[in-house]
């Protein structure tokens, strides 16, 4: 019997042991280099085009931490520990976070697809979509109703289309009132009695200068505006799938490849050539995180040239590298891709139209 204890011991301290060792996740995060993906599958549009070469967004593996990985990630190359809580916003749940991604990837499709149209341009109108949820904030009654990812439709059979008509939903009311909300998820439209909660001032909607307001009246969601970019001619009209690729760093890559298929000629020369960076709807390039690993993903890939955002001097004084850590991931590689800092989608498309053509392309 005391040999069968022993064994039986013996076998659940290993598989504990195993389990603390190889599954139970750390509150840290493993950054390391993701792909680099090959962009025209992902845009459409009618018009004809051709490309000798490929536009590629690149993309950083985000992976739980669990003792095994975490002491792994200092024998392998290229791979960061961060906190999660430096990129869960406010208490928001990783299922959240993952919703807020695809969120700012749609949004910056729609970036890139307005930039193009005001470079070439192309007549277009923006098309409001509705306003969604990113997070539902912890203890408030909609918590147990609404999830990241829902749809508002009606505020007390009130259409709503912006975030200005959430709130004007429940201006006048007080914490403990109900109201009617009808929201869609996964398509289909659901109509629930919500009670109001009293939440914390929201600095961004009183007028500087002003004293704050003790709290606010409100449903306890973040909410963000979806729109689309509508093309005149329905021959140019742009569409992008990209599957479940989050974050809103392919916006200059996803710019390039949209202009090469809307203007003559094939801007791509031939070349393999990859890059990140957000975009404004201007056209401006604004920095990302992550481009160490990039960097990694698109040398893997045989990229031949990366666009980099240009390191960003804050009002504060403070430098955001992003080309500085491009440029010194690549040395450590010594790769032959050359990375190019942009501050605009028309300071690569100018580094485009300078270079020659890829020999046989």
């Amino acid at each position: 019997m005391k040999r069968a204890s022993r064994v039986v011991f013996s076998v659940f301290t290993a598989i504990a042991l195993l389990y603390v060792v190889y599954f139970m996740p750390l509150p840290l995060y493993i950054f390391k280099p993701g792909t680099a993906e090959d962009i025209h599958p992902m845009v459409h549009v009618k018009q004809a085009s051709e490309e000798k070469g490929k536009f590629m967004l690149t993309t950083v593996q985000v992976a739980d931490a669990t003792v095994f990985g975490y002491l792994m990630s200092y024998i392998r190359p290229y791979e960061e520990l961060r906190l999660k809580r430096e990129l869960l916003r406010n208490n928001e749940t990783e299922a959240e976070y993952s919703r807020r991604q695809e969120v700012v990837m749609i949004t910056s499709q729609a970036d890139a697809i307005q930039a193009v149209y005001k470079r070439l341009n192309i007549p277009y109108h923006i098309s409001k979509d509705g306003v969604v949820i990113q997070q539902v904030y912890p203890n408030v009654p909609a918590h147990d109703v609404l999830r990241a990812g829902d749809t508002i439709v009606k505020i007390d059979d009130k259409p709503i289309q912006t975030m200005e008509e959430v709130r004007g939903g429940v201006t006048g009311k007080k914490a403990g009132e109900t109201v009617s909300v009808s929201y869609k998820r996964k398509g289909v439209i659901e109509t629930k009695d919500i009670a109001l909660a009293a939440l914390p001032a929201d600095p961004s909607a009183q007028p500087a200068n002003a004293a704050p307001a003790a709290s606010r009246v409100g449903l306890g969601v973040v909410l963000t505006e979806l729109h689309s970019v509508k093309a005149e001619s329905e021959e140019q009209q742009v569409t992008i799938q990209a599957g479940d690729i989050g974050g809103p760093s392919a916006g200059l890559m996803f710019s390039l490849e949209i202009y090469n298929r809307l203007a003559p000629g094939d801007i791509t020369k031939g070349y393999k050539v990859a890059g990140t960076g957000e975009i404004d709807p201007e056209g401006h390039v604004g920095v990302i995180g992550g481009i160490q690993h990039k960097i990694v993903a698109a040398d893997r890939a045989g990229a031949e040239i990366f666009f980099s955002p240009t390191d960003y001097k804050a009002p504060t004084g403070q430098t955001i590298p992003n080309y500085s850590d491009a440029k010194k991931r690549a040395d450590e590689l010594g790769t032959k891709m050359t990375v190019v800092p942009v501050a605009t989608m028309d300071e690569a498309l100018d580094y485009l139209a300078k270079l020659p053509a890829k020999p046989g392309s």
